[in-house]
Order: C-alpha cells, then sequence, then structure tokens
C-alpha cells in the first residue's frame, strides 16, 4: 500500500480542496470560506486560535504552492495561479485576528482584506513582485492581512466594537 500521494495533497492545500476553481472570483470565494472557520475558531480560542490557525495556514501553504509551482514548472516569480486560494483563506484569517467577533466585523474584515488583496498598496505589492515562489504567494497576503487587521482594530477601537 502506497501513501498519500504528495502532489494531491499539495494541490488540494493549495486550491482550498478545489474552492480555487471555481469559475469567478475564486480569491474572493478562498477569502468567503476562511469566515465560518475563523467565527468558530474566534468564539472558542479567541484571537490566540485566530493567529496560531493563520500561521499554520501560511507554513502549509507555502510547502503546498511551492509543491504545485515545481510540479508545473512555473517560474519562481509567476508562481501564483488564481486557482492558489490557500493565501487567501490565510490572510483573512489572520485578519480577523483584531476584527470584533461579530457580524459586523466580520463583514468589515471581509471588505478591508479584498481591497487590500486586490489592490496591493506598498508593501503588498513589493512581497508580490519580490518575494519568489511559495514564500511571495503567501507572503504578500499576510502583509495585506496584517495591514487590514491593524485598519479593522483601529475602526474597532475608535467605533466601539461595531455594535
Amino acid at each position: 500500500m502506497t501513501g498519500f500521494p504528495r502532489q494531491a495533497f499539495a494541490a488540494a492545500v493549495a486550491t482550498g480542496c478545489g474552492l480555487g476553481r471555481v469559475p469567478k472570483a475564486p480569491g474572493t470565494a478562498g477569502s468567503l470560506a476562511a469566515l465560518l472557520p475563523g467565527w468558530f475558531i474566534a468564539q472558542w480560542l479567541g484571537w490566540p486560535g485566530l493567529l496560531l490557525a493563520a500561521g499554520a495556514l501560511f507554513v502549509l501553504g507555502w510547502w503546498a504552492v511551492d509543491v504545485c509551482a515545481r510540479a508545473d514548472n512555473l517560474a519562481p516569480f509567476g508562481a501564483d495561479r488564481p486557482h492558489f486560494v490557500i493565501d487567501e483563506i490565510m490572510g483573512m484569517t489572520l485578519t480577523l485576528v483584531l476584527a470584533p467577533a461579530n457580524g459586523a466585523g466580520f463583514i468589515m474584515a471581509f471588505a478591508v482584506f479584498r481591497l487590500f488583496d486586490i489592490a496591493k498598496p506598498w508593501p503588498v505589492s513589493w512581497a508580490d513582485k519580490r518575494v519568489p515562489g511559495g514564500l511571495g504567494v503567501m507572503l504578500d497576503d499576510a502583509i495585506a492581512a496584517v495591514l487590514s487587521a491593524l485598519l479593522v482594530g483601529f475602526f474597532s477601537w475608535a467605533l466601539g466594537g461595531y455594535g
């Protein structure tokens, strides 16, 4: 008996169990998919659980994207593909660290993260263009998530937790 194929597992991770194959807006779909697990983690474990989950997703995603990129002979700086959504799942999870654990907080976190992920302001754009392979794919979303979390956290503080 042979073990589960490494390439198949890496592809499942990188594509969010196939979620990245949706025909329209796979990054948005990946970000949305992180909300329900993020809700449960926030309720049960709070921000430390979200931070731990985001860190684990970062490492796992880095590995999975590298495996898939090598298998597809992708250039190091062209490793990101629309169907790789593990970076959005990780980024959304990281953004939730400073969001109020309520509907308004999660909606705000989703909107701000998508804005930063799509617009790619500096330093997000720097990581996207300068850091190769799976690390670069994950790092630009991690930076977008940190910026998003800080903005969401500021608004939460300024507006009293949105509720």
